[in-house]
């Protein structure tokens, strides 16, 4: 079943690192081969915030290796054999930050993950709010309350589209692993039924060959 999904995603999957871009928010489904590393670059600016999750949705035992790598090349996050992972990087730097999954571990089984990044371009808004109230000196005082209650809201959004998207890819997990236990129990049940059948079929056959007397009687003439 996984290798008919993998037909619908294969664009998806890529032989060599991708970059995001500069957009700010980013859900990637992709196909991870087995034995293959792949990475994504995603470019932030300095004092912004990020969030990052990830879920493994579909593959043999759903689970993967994560690292989280700065643009200056420290590793902020290593993680080996997880299905899935939430990251927050507080305070980000100038650059392009690195995820890479890992899949190398395992020699047969293709992997589906999914990932989200949420960047929080707090600087730029920081620097619009600045500009704005550098033309009227009054309203600065207004201006930073809407600025706060704004900056909430948008944290509080940004919160509640992470949870929808972390439970779509909890459902289609949970989904796929349904379906994959539907067709063991299916499977199995067909063997059972087999075994039963032959089983019944030697035992009338043992019962037959029991009653059955091919012994000859002479008669004297």
């Amino acid at each position: 079943m996984l290798e008919k999904v993998s037909l619908l995603l294969l664009c998806f999957s890529a032989d060599i690192a991708l970059s995001l871009g500069p957009k700010q928010d980013m859900e990637f489904t992709f196909i991870l081969p087995a034995g293959r590393t792949e990475c994504f670059f995603q470019p932030a600016l300095k004092g912004d915030t990020m969030e990052f999750e990830y879920q493994v949705i579909a593959g043999s035992g759903l689970d993967v290796s994560f690292s989280l790598i700065s643009p200056t090349g420290h590793r902020l996050v290593s993680e080996f054999r997880k299905s899935d992972g939430i990251h927050m990087v507080d305070y980000t730097e100038d650059g392009d930050y690195r995820l890479c999954f890992d899949n190398s571990f395992s020699h047969m089984s293709l992997k589906m993950v999914y990932f989200e990044v949420v960047l929080n371009a707090q600087s730029a808004a920081r620097d619009e709010w600045d500009e704005v109230a550098k033309e009227d000196s009054l309203l600065e005082y207004k201006l930073n309350d809407i600025r706060t209650s704004l900056e909430i809201a948008r944290g509080h959004l940004d919160r509640t589209k992470l949870l929808q998207a972390a439970l779509r890819a909890f459902e289609a997990r949970d989904r796929y692993l349904l379906e994959d236990n539907l067709w063991r129990v299916s499977f199995w049940s067909c063997v059972t039924l087999l075994v039963m059948l032959g089983v019944a079929a030697a035992q009338i056959y043992t019962l037959k060959k029991l009653f059955d007397d091919k012994k000859k009687v002479r008669t004297k003439a």
